[in-house]
């Protein structure tokens, strides 16, 4: 070997005993940078989730509100249906009749559940007619399966339809207008 040349292959092996990349504190710091903005990341996500539920739960009043009304017009002798059963039904595995008369979903009808809320129909008011009762009113309320988490606000609506109110706890005392 060339003295000459010994000097320069000492450099090269120094060089590369030098270690390229991320020392184990930086790869924490940044892992720990990384969890932080997941966990402020999370929150945001968990809101958009219960204001889309939310959204969701008012559309599903107003469609269970025109599916009522329209089967007050196919059935007049029957009234509004006061129950969400009546208005669902399997699409063409029959004819629609007063008690499947599918108007409205049929998973939301057999259920009372969509997007994170429990739709029911209640306080129905009968009048009788030639011996047969016919529903005249009805009240339609949505409220949060999990208070807090699939929804904050209760939504109530009756046969006049119209805006529906909300219960800002999440129960069905719906006082407040929506805007």
């Amino acid at each position: 070997m060339n003295p000459k040349t010994l000097p320069a292959l000492r450099r090269r092996s120094q060089r590369s005993a030098v270690v390229n990349g991320f020392t184990l504190m930086e790869l924490l710091i940044v892992i720990a940078v990384i969890l932080i903005l997941m966990l402020m990341a999370m929150k945001t996500i968990g809101s958009m989730k219960i204001r889309a539920n939310e959204v969701s739960a008012i559309n599903s009043l107003r469609v269970i509100t025109q599916s009522e009304i329209e089967y007050d017009s196919t059935y007049p002798a029957n009234g509004y249906a006061c129950d969400l059963k009546v208005l669902g039904g399997v699409p063409g595995s029959s004819m629609p009749t007063p008690t499947s008369a599918q108007l409205l979903d049929n998973d939301l009808a057999s259920s009372g559940y969509k997007s994170g809320y429990m739709f029911k129909i209640s306080d129905c008011q009968k009048v009788t007619v030639n011996g047969t009762d016919r529903v005249t009113g009805y009240r339609l309320t949505a409220v949060p399966a999990a208070p807090g988490k699939t929804g904050n606000r209760g939504f109530c609506t009756d046969q006049f339809g119209g805006n529906p109110k909300y219960d800002p706890t999440g129960g069905t005392n719906c006082t407040q207008s929506l805007q």
